[in-house]
């Protein structure tokens, strides 16, 4: 990326009234951006009905005694049959992690589910079906329309803060209230 803003690391929160339903108060989390596009995972939205040991038994994975029970997060629109799991740099997959920045890994391999599943792998992480995903330029349009806000990520955010507190904790960080936030444009 040349003269390219790089958003790789960076948190992305969604505007009220960005009129897409499944990023209303989302938080994604930038894995990629580069010339071909951006890839993130929303880490703010867990799927209600579905928890780490009912995805573990379909992938027929039998967790041990030291299993910790997680939830699954809806990471976004694409591929949302595909496990993605954002985790601390701490853990590395033998097959692969892709390090990200700021302390941040992303695996989508089996391995870290069966690792998870034995009490092993990363202690911080967000186990995900689906990511956000977008063509060359398609982010830098919708940063241009005022879609999203950018800020730094870091692991208390994305690992600690309670989901539904991450929106606006997100919005703290860049020291704007919520409750200043409109989805309606003014006149002048």
């Amino acid at each position: 990326m040349d003269d390219q803003l790089d958003l790789t690391g960076k948190l992305l929160i969604a505007m009220p009234g960005m009129g897409d339903p499944r990023f209303e108060h989302a938080v994604v989390y930038l894995c990629a951006h580069s010339d071909e596009g951006a890839m993130g995972i929303i880490v703010n939205k867990p799927l209600p009905d579905l928890a780490m040991s009912d995805l573990l038994k379909q992938l027929k994975i039998a967790p041990n005694r030291h299993f910790r029970e997680g939830e699954v997060h809806f990471g976004g629109p694409v591929e949302h049959g595909r496990g993605f799991v954002l985790h601390d740099a701490g853990y590395a997959s033998d097959v692969g992690s892709m390090q990200v920045e700021g302390g941040f890994s992303l695996t989508a391999t089996l391995d870290i589910l069966e690792d998870l599943a034995r009490g092993a792998g990363p202690e911080r992480r967000i186990l995900a079906l689906g990511y956000a995903g977008w063509g060359p330029d398609q982010l830098e349009g919708e940063l241009a329309q005022n879609a999203w806000l950018t800020v730094d990520a870091s692991p208390e955010l994305v690992f600690d803060a309670d989901d539904i507190d991450k929106w606006e904790a997100a919005l703290e960080r860049l020291g704007v209230s919520a409750v200043m936030l409109s989805s309606d444009a003014g006149r002048a």
